[in-house]
């Protein structure tokens, strides 16, 4: 745990064009938005974070959201010149920013390219018109397939996002959905499995009937389905809901799954951080404009932080660890959480996944099958200490 560690960067872009009913994350709709007040506060609270990190060598910076697509191109090539001057870059340093496939957002794709974004994520969901109207989109399927192929051309790496197990989908139709999808794919597609989450507007439609989740024998053959498609053109999965080629995969997330450090700047950001002997998660007020004030007055716009105990650090690693395909590596976890895997977990409850077939153990380290990541809330739920 030295200085010298690997950073990634997060940069929230807190704003959207549309509220969409399923999203629980920090967004927020504004009929105008202040771009200059907001970059300014980005930027000082970058330079903040940075003078008390210290050197790190940057590998991955992620413009996240809320829609960064919306910033101004001009705002987006700024950040990344000011963290490469404060960082030292990896020469192969990924910069990915968030999309959504409007037409305005995709008019701007050659900017941000420009700017120095060379990885670009891209917020499709369906390619089912009926699908994206329900979801709330504000793209139809023709602009999401013009904003794909425009993407695919343009930026060396594309990933997007599907959601499946919607309301009365059908295991055949997300089949044909999905090849649609990997026809279009580049190297890499994120495909998660539509959940209720509290506050949105689902769950209110949800809790009155009026929205019906398919059963959970239906959602684990969409899950299978959609790994069998994805390995067809060549995509493999390495996280519950991330699929790659291989050498594809995100790095900027895989630093989040393999729990190292990161710093999260904007609105509701959070990071973890090793400083001074001591790994702190840290977080940003939520609010857009409270959080801009706290910048304005104090350099950033931090809400709270605390240092990680032990066997908190192993509870988080173990969450984020077993997620990945390749699981966790068990010399890694004792380096960074201070204890041993073993003593991390129920000892019963990990026999009875081995037994289970549920979880592999070797001298390495721990891993989930793919029956166990299909299983892995309700397992780690019981597995971890």
């Amino acid at each position: 745990m030295t200085a010298s560690q690997d950073l990634a960067l997060y940069i929230h872009w807190p704003f959207c064009l549309a509220k969409c009913p399923y999203c629980d994350f920090n967004s927020h709709v504004r009929e105008r938005i202040d771009q200059t007040r907001f970059a300014r506060a980005l930027a000082t609270e970058l330079a903040w974070e940075a003078a008390r990190i210290g050197p790190r060598r940057l590998v991955s910076i992620f413009f996240g959201g809320g829609t960064p697509s919306l910033m101004a191109p001009e705002t987006v090539a700024a950040l990344i010149a000011q963290a490469n001057s404060l960082f030292t870059p990896a020469e192969d340093i990924e910069i990915t920013l968030e999309a959504n496939p409007t037409s305005i957002e995709a008019a701007k794709l050659s900017a941000f390219r420009d700017a120095g974004i060379n990885r670009i994520s891209i917020g499709v969901q369906s390619l089912d018109p009926l699908a994206l109207s329900r979801l709330g989109r504000q793209h139809s399927v023709s602009q999401a397939i013009a904003a794909l192929e425009l993407a695919r051309d343009t930026f060396p790496r594309l990933s997007f996002d599907l959601i499946y197990a919607r309301p009365e989908q059908s295991l055949q139709a997300w089949r044909d959905e999905l090849r649609q999808a990997l026809s279009l794919a580049a190297d890499h597609l994120s495909l998660y499995q539509l959940t209720i989450e509290p506050g949105t507007a689902y769950e209110a439609l949800h809790r009155r009937g009026e929205i019906v989740l398919p059963e959970p024998e239906l959602a684990a053959a969409l899950y299978d389905a959609t790994g069998e498609e994805a390995a067809r053109f060549g995509l493999l999965p390495y996280e519950v809901s991330n699929y790659a080629r291989p050498g594809s995969e995100s790095r900027h997330n895989l630093a989040y799954w393999r729990y190292r450090d990161y710093a999260g700047i904007g609105p509701g950001a959070h990071g973890r951080l090793w400083l001074d002997n001591r790994l702190i998660a840290t977080t940003r007020h939520r609010a857009p404009e409270p959080w801009a004030e706290l910048v304005e007055q104090h350099g950033h716009g931090t809400r709270g932080e605390e240092e990680i105990a032990p066997a908190d650090r192993a509870r988080e690693m173990l969450l984020m660890g077993l997620r990945l395909t390749e699981g966790i590596d068990a010399a890694a976890f004792a380096a960074r959480t201070g204890r041993s895997l073993s003593e991390s977990l129920d000892p019963d409850i990990l026999a009875q996944a081995l037994d289970e077939a549920y979880l592999v153990q070797t001298e390495i380290g721990l891993r989930a099958t793919p029956e166990g990541r299909k299983r892995l809330d309700a397992l780690l739920a019981a597995l971890v200490v």
